[in-house]
């Protein structure tokens, strides 16, 4: 079993992941998928001239400020556009993708952030009205009927929150989550760069290896959203999924690229 996250970016070679997927599930392999949206939904917020507002936490993480308009559109970007789109296109290469969302059947369960400490232009904040969650738990027996009925999983955020509301989860945290409640061996993160880089302007400035002891020393290269993959990667091996790697979704066959190691590898 492996789990695969999709990146949201521009540039993603869609055709290829899902093509290169074909022939893995074809030869033996169980396969779940996680997909992000975020270049779709900014688009759209541009269409519907809503504006977007990133905040960045205490810590130095940075996410969506997600209210009710904007909850709105992401479900119609994540749940409605792409994730259709996306569908059609892996069972056209081949791939037996049954499309959902966290919501559906329950399949991701968390709890919506009542408060969130942010930093604004040098100041701290608290706000209130945000519909971003933090996930709890995964419907393992879900997925372990479509999979084992031979159906690969196509899943897009949002969860599902305690008062039934759909909440804004990160993409890679929730791919982290689903790797470790069905014990997959492996979570393949693929996005529109070749892996964690020492200068994000040199796509030769790959890190090829990263032990988990030694994450630390290497935070300071993960810029923008790639510290949320950081923390979904430790997160997948603190859970005990096998290795974490992130890699290039622009090339041909990408996932055999990324089990074959070529990417950023972090391991236990």
């Amino acid at each position: 079993m492996i789990v695969i996250k999709i990146g949201g970016g521009e540039g993603i070679n869609h055709r290829a992941v899902f093509e290169n997927l074909a022939k893995l599930i074809a030869s033996g392999t169980q396969a779940i998928v996680v997909h992000g949206a975020n270049h779709e939904m900014k688009e759209l917020c541009e269409r519907l001239d809503l504006p977007q507002r990133m905040i960045t936490s205490v810590s130095g993480y940075e996410s969506r400020y997600t209210d009710v308009a904007t909850m709105e559109a992401f479900t119609m970007a994540y749940c409605g556009k792409v994730n259709t789109t996306l569908t059609a296109l892996a069972r056209q290469c081949g791939v037996n993708a049954i499309g959902m969302s966290g919501v559906d059947g329950g399949l991701m369960s968390a709890t919506r952030k009542k408060a969130i400490r942010a930093v604004e232009d040098g100041r701290k904040i608290l706000i209130r009205d945000d519909y971003s969650g933090k996930i709890e738990s995964v419907n393992r027996e879900l997925l372990q009927m479509l999979t084992g009925a031979g159906y690969v999983p196509l899943i897009s955020p949002p969860a599902l929150s305690e008062e039934f509301e759909p909440v804004n989860v990160d993409g890679d945290r929730a791919a982290a989550e689903i790797a470790a409640a069905v014990g997959a061996e492996k979570l393949v993160i693929l996005s529109n760069v070749p892996g964690l880089l020492r200068d994000v302007a040199d796509e030769n400035s790959l890190i090829p290896l990263i032990e988990r002891g030694n994450v630390e020393a290497f935070e300071a290269f993960a810029k923008g959203r790639m510290r949320k993959k950081v923390m979904g990667a430790v997160e997948a091996i603190d859970m005990g999924v096998g290795e974490v790697v992130f890699a290039d979704a622009r090339i041909e066959a990408p996932i055999d690229a990324a089990l074959d190691g070529k990417g950023t590898v972090i391991r236990p």
